[in-house]
């Protein structure tokens, strides 16, 4: 879950850098960070963002959080399943690596160039393959078995590729302008 919205007037206690959220009397709106929200849950609500965090709530607190958890999970879940716009999710998936503003521009840029955000983008002349143009293509099967149909699996792969090879998005797209490739 990327972000817990409260609304309603009642008190909301936020813990360990919002890994923990305990909300009593309203309604909790999961979203992405488009804005998009789902009802979490109605009433009492305990959302664990991080399940290595030890909880430190009173007995009382503890008592609430069995059966508040699942509607919490089922709208995390729920979340996992929105089907985001390649676009979408690779300007998530790069800032969570910190690539905002004109790095996500130089991402945004190049790999319109390259696959116009594509996933079934293929090069016939060179074999590259997706999103990031992966060349080998196969390499991207290190991310996960379904690279040739999941944009986030060719996003996460291309996003290491350009994190290993040039460092940001910005020296990658200025290589591909110079070179005519990445």
């Amino acid at each position: 879950m990327n972000r817990i919205s409260v609304r309603g007037a009642a008190v909301a206690t936020a813990m360990a850098s919002t890994s923990l959220l305990v909300v009593s009397g309203l309604t909790a709106w999961a979203s992405d960070n488009a804005g998009a929200g789902t009802p979490a849950a109605s009433g009492p609500l305990v959302a664990v963002a991080s399940p290595s965090w030890t909880s430190r709530l009173e007995p009382s607190q503890l008592a609430r959080r069995t059966p508040a958890a699942a509607p919490a999970h089922r709208a995390s879940r729920s979340l996992q399943r929105t089907h985001l716009a390649p676009r979408q999710l690779g300007k998530l998936l790069a800032a969570q690596r910190g690539w905002k503003g004109e790095q996500w521009s130089c991402l945004d840029k190049l790999w319109t160039r390259e696959s116009n955000w594509q996933v079934h983008a293929a090069n016939g002349r060179s074999g590259a393959y997706g999103i990031p143009q992966s060349l080998p293509a196969r390499k991207m099967a290190a991310f996960g078995d379904d690279w040739r149909t999941n944009a986030r699996t060719q996003i996460r792969w291309g996003l290491s590729y350009i994190d290993r090879s040039y460092g940001t998005p910005c020296r990658a797209w200025h290589h591909s302008l110079a070179h005519g490739y990445y």
